[in-house]
């Protein structure tokens, strides 16, 4: 009976410590278990006063949070295709022998401009020159048989049918006139067009064969440049546009060519299509094999608004920016357009003057916080934007100050 009597005593003072906890708790006091748990959990939080004024300043707002911003600005922009290319001849030819022989003549000097029909290369005639003087004499025998028979058959001393076969040898000897003078002419070798020549492979006294390299001509009066743009642009190029060109050899110089042509089929392993431009090249500077860096504009736009490329948060397929209202962050779905020198531009959902947050976007975890814009100039302590007299560090606040 004394035992059941002992614990009901202790169960009511159980009982009334705690309704005097609750009551301590809802007044603002902390109880001492939440104080030793959060010590258990590493965190450990002060003791308060009375009334529970230090836990209110500890969970209070913390204010708004700092980011870096920049309007939106209307710029002139342009739709523009970049790519790389590489420099050929109006007319390129590598001068070969039609057939083989040795070299009693060389016409050019490495480097020369000549002139179409220009003797570039000669080659040893001497056989060829007797076989077109026999094929001469045989056509002048020919020729003087055929009179004769055709005068005796006029006055019925032959047949028509010997007339006819004095004509025939006569028609064989000059075909075989007209193929001597034919492989005679092959061994002058002249320029196909006017040009320019490259160095020359062989000397006087070379045997070569037929199909060898001699030298190389080209036509540099205007150039050639050669493009492979993405195919996705082809709905959109079209022969007279404009392409500037800039070449390492040139530094600081840009060249206007004209877009000519685009091949006929799209390269179906890099998904490329080739195409050509044309520009004049007056004074001969250009060269064949020359690097060219291409920049082709598709369209001109007098009036875009462009944010910076910070600014812009891709979620999945869609693009969104966090705009600035009243003092608050907004994540606002876009639209974006050129992307160009750091710069995107907006189709729709920003307009021209609005902030857009370029910085700081992890900080903010919910739509709609409060923010602070900052100078991104002044990162550092108080006084290090403003430079600080030399050999002095600037005042950090620290623990103990």
């Amino acid at each position: 009976m004394k035992r059941i009597l002992v614990s009901v005593v202790a169960i009511g003072g159980l009982v009334a410590l705690g309704w005097w906890a609750y009551g301590h708790y809802r007044g603002g006091a902390i109880p001492a278990l939440e104080i030793g748990a959060a010590g258990k959990g590493g965190e450990g939080k002060a003791p308060e006063g009375k009334g529970g004024d230090a836990a209110k300043g500890a969970k209070g707002p913390r204010g708004p949070v700092g980011v870096e911003a920049a309007p939106a600005a209307r710029v002139a922009l342009a739709d523009e295709i970049a790519a790389v290319g590489t420099l050929r001849a109006n007319e390129t030819v590598i001068v070969r022998p039609e057939m083989a022989g040795r070299i009693v003549r060389i016409g050019f000097a490495d480097g020369a401009r000549v002139r179409r029909g220009d003797v570039l290369v000669e080659l040893d005639g001497a056989i060829l020159a007797a076989q077109v003087e026999q094929a001469r004499a045989e056509l002048a025998l020919a020729r003087s048989n055929f009179d004769r028979t055709d005068d005796l058959a006029r006055r019925n001393f032959v047949s028509g049918s010997a007339r006819d076969q004095a004509a025939a040898t006569l028609k064989v000897q000059e075909a075989r006139l007209q193929l001597a003078d034919s492989q005679f002419a092959r061994t002058r070798i002249v320029a196909p067009f006017d040009g320019v020549l490259g160095l020359r492979n062989v000397s006087v006294g070379d045997v070569v064969r037929e199909g060898s390299d001699l030298v190389t001509l080209e036509d540099v009066s205007s150039m050639k440049v050669d493009l492979r743009l993405p195919e996705r642009y082809l709905g959109q190029l079209r022969r007279g546009q404009a392409i500037e060109l800039a070449f390492d050899a040139f530094p600081g110089r840009t060249f206007t060519a004209v877009l000519d042509a685009l091949d006929a089929q799209v390269d179906a392993n890099g998904r490329s299509l080739l195409a050509r431009g044309r520009l004049p090249n007056a004074g001969g500077g250009l060269r064949s094999g020359m690097f060219a860096k291409a920049r082709i504009t598709l369209k001109n736009k007098p009036s875009a608004v462009v944010v910076p490329e910070e600014a812009i948060l891709p979620i999945g397929a869609d693009s969104f920016v966090l705009r600035i209202v009243e003092g608050k962050a907004i994540r606002t779905k876009v639209i974006t357009g050129i992307r160009k020198d750091g710069r995107v531009e907006i189709v729709s959902g920003v307009v021209e003057g609005d902030m857009v947050v370029t910085a700081g976007q992890l900080k903010l975890q919910r739509d709609g916080i409060e923010v602070r814009v900052i100078d991104p100039q002044r990162k550092g302590p108080p006084g290090a934007a403003s430079g600080t007299s030399p050999g002095k560090a600037p005042d950090v606040p620290t623990k103990g100050g």
